[in-house]
């Protein structure tokens, strides 16, 4: 049985189509909070929006948006605001793995740019359009979803250990900006968590990433969900600026 922690809460879960943000948007919706669930894939998140609501899921809606366009952002959060008169969280769960096992010779400018756009870019503007909204009632919740590639670097994956590591360094800026209110913005840096997006990967990759995990195994959906909800919940009321470790051990620091 959850707890109750976001009774009259609305939150903001990107990348909600699948995985990481889809998992955690049935979390939310059990904690009693309404969820809005921003995505480009139009066709994946009414799918997603009709499976949660199939297990009684009601209050889920969304809002299809390219995160890591300006102007589609802009218009999204003014969709928002049609809707809701306030926003309490944000989760950026949205982002893109890039070339993979391929070294920096081999990679194209575009991809690098392609990969940046979406995971450091997505992750500013949606930061940047939170915080506006929870700027109003001096409260909100941010986690921005990086990665243990960004605190050491994954051989192979330049164009994500890179753009992860940007998020890593926008978190730690952010969280000083509103140390003294009562907005938090706060990282998780998972390890390997099994998701579509490591499923794609090329399996040298994957084995590469596991291995260096001392738990040997990958991280779960379940366990992601758990500590993202603790950490937007008005429990977490002295943590920000702070990237947590989701890595089976890989990254205690």
């Amino acid at each position: 049985m959850y707890q109750k922690r976001y009774q009259e809460q609305i939150i903001i879960v990107t990348g909600g189509a699948e995985g990481l943000g889809k998992s955690l948007a049935a979390r939310y919706l059990l904690e009693g909070a309404e969820v809005v669930l921003f995505d480009r894939n139009e066709a994946a998140l009414k799918q997603t929006v009709a499976e949660l609501r199939e297990k009684g899921l009601n209050s889920v809606s969304y809002i299809p948006v390219d995160i890591s366009d300006q102007k589609a952002v802009e218009e999204a959060f003014d969709h928002f605001d049609n809707r809701h008169a306030t926003l309490d969280v944000m989760v950026n769960c949205a982002g893109i793995v890039g070339p993979s096992n391929v070294k920096i010779t081999e990679v194209d400018v575009a991809d690098f740019d392609k990969v940046y756009q979406v995971n450091l870019r997505g992750s500013f503007l949606m930061a940047k359009y939170a915080i506006i909204r929870m700027k109003k009632k001096n409260y909100g919740r941010i986690l921005l979803v990086a990665s243990i590639a960004g605190k050491e670097g994954n051989s192979g994956m330049v164009c994500y250990s890179a753009s992860k590591s940007g998020v890593i360094g926008l978190v730690k800026s952010l969280g000083k900006e509103f140390a003294q209110t009562n907005i938090t913005i706060n990282s998780i840096a998972p390890g390997v968590i099994r998701t579509a997006l490591v499923d794609a990967m090329p399996e040298p990759q994957v084995k590469y990433m596991t291995d260096k995990i001392p738990m040997q195994r990958c991280g779960t959906l379940e366990e992601f969900a758990s500590l993202a909800s603790w950490i937007t919940s008005p429990e977490a009321s002295f943590n920000t600026g702070f990237v947590f470790d989701l890595s089976g051990g890989r990254a205690t620091y």
